[in-house]
């Protein structure tokens, strides 16, 4: 069942006077309902009533819906089957930067459910000045999570957010992106063709009402509905001041995993996610499987640790790296020779440079042994 149709109305209305993330607006209508609300609002004379009186009387909530299906968006509010419940985490979060709460809806974009979407997600976000050490990372990541078909949930901004969407989009996986100006709108404008792209088979997804333009307010309220959508963040290429520690902060604000990608200990678009790891706040992870690992439930996607595979030394018993460890480097040598210098009985020496013959490690000529020649070369 869809929520009902005047509060659909009057969460239009609310989304076109007010602020993406207003702290007011998202609590009183949290508490009382958008309708309560939107009537109280008419009828007051305080900062707030006259704040939004232009705005109120120009409002048209069902031209607004209309105006919307032309342009392909639909608004989405708590109690519709494509809400991503996920969001409702939002509401036991603290304010941050003034900017918090539930959204009073979104404007979506796209082809897919954004409540299928926010089942399995991981936000990929960082710097828009990106290295390209840091855009190849961010795409081995989000290619590696969509391939598995977890949804990869970014900003669609330059940089980090860029390789993020294009990396799921190669990979035919999910991915979201969560935009600061109407979901009708194109930001940066750069990145039409690729925004076109993630509506066709994607979802693009904006608190702000349609038409709006991109402020710093819209940014920071845009980066919570980042984070709250996703089992975690990955931050990859951020600056000690950077919206991407933003977004991280809201992570760790609704109890989600922060995981950071290491650079270079000289790059300062690292510094700040080196502060992050470096003063536990985030996880480290280089790859997409370390990141499946930690959003996973315990128990699934469990990695062991990285080692190389065994070579032929390592399969030896200690005797008879004992052995081939005494077999001089450049000439041959008698068995007897090499006991001494084993330190063990010729019996025990024999034996083991038979087995290491049988393995190709040693060569016999003439009862005297020496290294098989890529060993000796080595």
């Amino acid at each position: 069942m869809s929520a009902p149709e005047a509060e659909r109305l009057a969460r239009v209305t609310l989304n076109s006077v007010g602020e993406p993330g207003n702290l007011q607006l998202t609590a009183a209508v949290a508490d009382l309902g958008a309708a309560t609300v939107l009537g109280a609002l008419r009828e007051r004379r305080d900062d707030l009533g006259r704040d939004l009186a232009a705005r109120l009387r120009a409002a048209d909530p069902v031209r607004t819906l209309e105006a919307a299906e032309k342009l392909g968006l639909r608004f989405v509010i708590p109690g519709d089957p494509e809400w991503p419940n996920p969001l409702m985490d939002l509401a036991r979060c603290g304010p941050l930067h003034e900017r918090g709460g539930v959204p009073l809806g979104l404007w979506v974009r796209g082809a897919l459910s954004l409540a299928d979407t926010a089942r399995q997600a991981v936000a990929v976000v960082g710097s828009r000045s990106a290295t390209t050490y840091g855009c190849g990372v961010a795409g081995d990541v989000s290619a590696g999570l969509a391939r598995v078909g977890t949804t990869v949930v970014s900003g669609a901004a330059f940089g980090i957010d860029q390789a993020a969407h294009r990396a799921a989009l190669a990979t035919r996986g999910p991915t979201v992106a969560v935009l600061a100006c109407g979901a009708d709108r194109v930001y940066p404008a750069a990145h039409k063709q690729l925004l076109d792209y993630i509506a066709d088979v994607g979802v693009i997804v904006s608190e702000a009402p349609i038409g709006g333009a991109p402020t710093r307010i819209r940014f920071l309220a845009r980066n919570r509905l980042i984070a709250a959508m996703a089992q975690g963040t990955v931050v990859v290429e951020a600056a000690v001041r950077s919206g991407a520690l933003n977004t991280a902060s809201w992570a760790a604000a609704l109890g989600r995993v922060v995981m950071g990608v290491p650079g270079p200990v000289t790059s300062q678009p690292s510094a700040g996610v080196h502060q992050l790891i470096r003063g536990r706040d985030a996880l480290l992870v280089t790859r997409a499987e370390e990141v499946l690992e930690a959003v996973a439930p315990i128990g699934t996607h469990t990695l062991q640790d990285l080692r190389e595979e065994d070579g032929l030394r390592d399969r030896l018993t200690p005797q008879e790296r004992q052995v081939l460890d005494a077999v001089p480097v450049r000439q041959s040598a008698a068995a007897g020779s090499i006991a001494r210098a084993a330190g063990l009985a010729p019996a025990k020496t024999t034996a083991a440079l038979g087995r290491l013959e049988q393995l190709g490690l040693v060569v016999e000529e003439a009862n005297r042994w020496r290294l098989a020649g890529e060993l000796e070369s080595a």
